[in-house]
């Protein structure tokens, strides 16, 4: 059996998920992601030329019997998870006054419940490993903006990375809460449009996660926020 590493990923077919999966991969681990799209997935696979070490898991990241059978599918099929990303989540047109609240229930299950369950569902395996976890969050759960509702589900995952790095710590599994700033990306579609500025590009925030994860034994990188130079906010 193989003694490479195993990395979940989840939105792994696309954007910053997969730039990441492949960074993994051109570095010798094994790779499972998750997307709500088989087809996507299909096509990501594709593209990174179906290698053996990678494996595709349709499923809803918001949906705990989703993620928990992607952990056990992942763990039968590599016999192993040395890292779990949760890096799903999308935002949507508008504010508290303008936006539709029909729209909010899947960006805050998704944005905020999908971490949750990502962690809850992998942590038995890390612990066995020794292993990491990284939570991909946004500036925009450190700074304000009115209104901006994907914002406070960002702003959750800012606190519950603190709160998973206390309750993991002492079992030997480290913590990294990665926020990006603004990445040029498909996620500025369903958010109403791209503002206007400096942009960096997904494979920049794949870099970031992979470091981190690479880091030595015992050492635990737990904030990384990332911008573009001439981002202000």
């Amino acid at each position: 059996m193989s003694e490479a590493p195993v990395t979940l990923i989840t939105g792994g077919s696309a954007g910053i998920g997969a730039s990441i999966a492949r960074s993994l991969l051109d570095r010798g681990h094994r790779v499972a992601v998750t997307g709500r799209s088989a087809e996507r997935l299909e096509q990501f696979a594709k593209d990174a030329g179906s290698p053996d070490a990678l494996l595709t898991l349709p499923g809803d990241a918001a949906d705990h019997t989703a993620v928990r059978s992607a952990v056990d599918t992942t763990l039968e099929h590599f016999g192993r998870l040395d890292n779990a990303v949760a890096n799903a989540g999308f935002s949507v047109e508008g504010n508290l006054a303008t936006g539709d609240p029909a729209t909010w229930e899947a960006m805050v299950l998704t944005n905020v419940l999908g971490p949750m369950l990502l962690v809850n569902a992998a942590l038995p395996a890390l612990k066995a490993t020794r292993g990491r976890i990284v939570l991909v969050g946004s500036v925009a759960g450190y700074t304000n903006r009115p209104g901006n509702v994907y914002g406070a589900t960002k702003w959750a995952i800012t606190g519950l990375a603190e709160n998973t790095r206390r309750l993991v710590t002492g079992d030997g599994v480290g913590v990294t809460h990665v926020a990006p700033g603004r990445v040029d990306t498909d996620f500025w579609a369903a958010a109403g449009g791209a503002p206007e500025g400096e942009y960096l590009s997904a494979q920049q925030i794949a870099d970031a996660v992979v470091w981190a994860l690479a880091q030595p034994a015992g050492v635990d990188v737990n904030t990384v926020v990332i911008r573009p130079i001439g981002q202000d906010v």
